[in-house]
């Protein structure tokens, strides 16, 4: 008898190969200068793999553990933005970078498999980490002209935007979407760190 798959798989798989070809796709691509206003800002969290797999990782950690890691997720934000713009300079920031989206992705994971939530000090730190590194990359790659202002409040209208937009959704879904997407993530995760220290070996 042929099995057919279910609606909910056929999504599963169709995140799962969404996901793997944002991380496949240059997943240790070299950070450069970005240019431009306000639509460059937005899109630049978007469309950068690393960027966009954490910013779905944190909404998937705020709808699993608490809204709060979104407020975390924003100080961290601030606080790496700096860093990054003053010139930050952190030994393998890429390949942190690309090991947080795996990381945030874990503590998903572990709070859905042992349904108990990680203490909230561990879970604020990590997330407020995780996005810190991502924005000193952001910093570092801002542009320095006068479109700097427009470009960053750009960067974070899309950054709230996915964040907050995972966190809505997953909050109303069934927690083995959430598990499957952390999964996922983590793999995702481990992909882009692979490859940056494929790059790292060249």
């Amino acid at each position: 008898m042929t099995q057919t798959l279910s609606p909910r798989s056929l999504a599963l798989l169709a995140a799962a190969a969404a996901l793997a070809l944002l991380a496949l796709d240059q997943p240790a691509q070299a950070h450069q200068i970005a240019t431009g206003g306000l639509a460059a800002g937005f899109l630049h969290p978007i469309s950068g793999a690393d960027h966009l797999l954490l910013l779905i990782a944190v909404g998937a950690a705020a709808a699993q553990l608490s809204s709060q890691l979104l407020l975390w997720a924003l100080g961290g934000a601030v606080a790496g933005g700096v860093a990054g713009a003053m010139g930050a300079a952190v030994p393998g920031l890429e390949l942190l970078a690309a090991l947080a989206i795996s990381a945030v992705a874990l503590l998903v994971l572990r709070s859905v498999r042992s349904h108990q939530a990680s203490p909230q000090v561990l879970a604020a730190g990590l997330v407020a980490s995780a996005v810190a590194t991502h924005a000193i990359l952001h910093g570092l790659e801002a542009p320095a002209e006068g479109a700097a202002l427009g470009w960053w409040f750009g960067a974070f209208a899309a950054s709230v935007v996915v964040s907050g937009g995972s966190f809505l959704v997953l909050r109303r879904m069934p927690q083995a979407w959430t598990r499957a997407l952390a999964l996922l993530l983590v793999l995702c995760g481990g992909v882009a760190s692979l490859g940056v220290l494929g790059l790292l070996v060249r």
